[in-house]
């Protein structure tokens, strides 16, 4: 029986080197353009046909629509829904990696720090330039808050950028624990349906049981990923 880690080893697809820095088009690579291509492509299929009363087809992304809105006046408020755009794009694409990766042979590349570690620092980068254009030099209140004395500006500050520079490293690490040992779980009970031979009914449904759980998990930390990047734009257009 192979590794269970080995599931998650990057492969080169088409080896590309440019000045010494690998920069191939890898396995993980594919899954994440995959990602993207399913995702559009659900929407506009079911978006081809619009009616004033949807169909079925037409109340899926109505739906998504709704859900990430919703998470957006509620967390950041009615200012926020002109950043929708980049928020439903953050959903979307993680829910797609999550899901996408239990299909057999697939790769999942939200168990990747790299991966989901560069999506966070995109979306911290965001909020500064969103909180930067929003308050001008205003925005350095964020590393001293109104009420701290002077005095103590040299030990709040460095504690205040410490913990605002953690955001992508707590989005990260969530997802990608979740999304590696769900996977390590369903490579080791798929292990067991094939030494069990006809004996592994009980585990194979016991894995097809876990694999309808890694669904909703997958889902959920979609859902959790969006509405902490919702909390850190609140913060980024507001005082705290």
């Amino acid at each position: 029986m192979s590794s269970p880690m080995e599931q998650f080893k990057i492969e080169p697809i088409i080896p590309i080197q440019v000045g010494g820095y690998d920069i191939s088009f890898t396995n993980s690579s594919l899954f994440m353009v995959l990602a993207v291509v399913s995702a559009t492509a659900l929407l506009a299929f079911c978006l081809r046909r619009r009616t004033i009363i949807p169909s079925l087809a037409q109340s899926v992304p109505e739906s998504l629509y709704d859900f990430v809105a919703g998470l957006l006046r509620e967390n950041v408020g009615v200012e926020g829904l002109k950043y929708f755009p980049f928020i439903f794009t953050i959903f979307m694409f993680v829910a797609f990696g999550n899901v996408l990766g239990l299909f057999p042979y697939a790769f999942t590349f939200t168990s990747h720090l790299a991966a989901v570690g560069t999506l966070s620092v995109i979306s911290l980068l965001f909020n500064i330039g969103i909180g930067i254009k929003k308050k001008r030099l205003g925005y350095l209140r964020t590393f001293l808050p109104r009420g701290i004395p002077l005095v103590l500006a040299p030990l709040i500050i460095p504690i205040e950028m410490i913990s605002y520079l953690s955001k992508p490293f707590s989005l990260t690490v969530r997802l990608v624990a979740n999304m590696t040992v769900g996977h390590i779980m369903l490579k080791i009970i798929a292990g067991f349906i094939m030494a069990a031979g006809v004996l592994g009914v009980v585990p194979f449904v016991f894995d097809a049981g876990i694999v309808v759980f890694e669904i909703f998990i997958g889902l959920l930390q979609a859902f959790i990923y969006t509405v902490l990047s919702c909390i850190y734009l609140s913060e980024a257009l507001h005082e705290h």
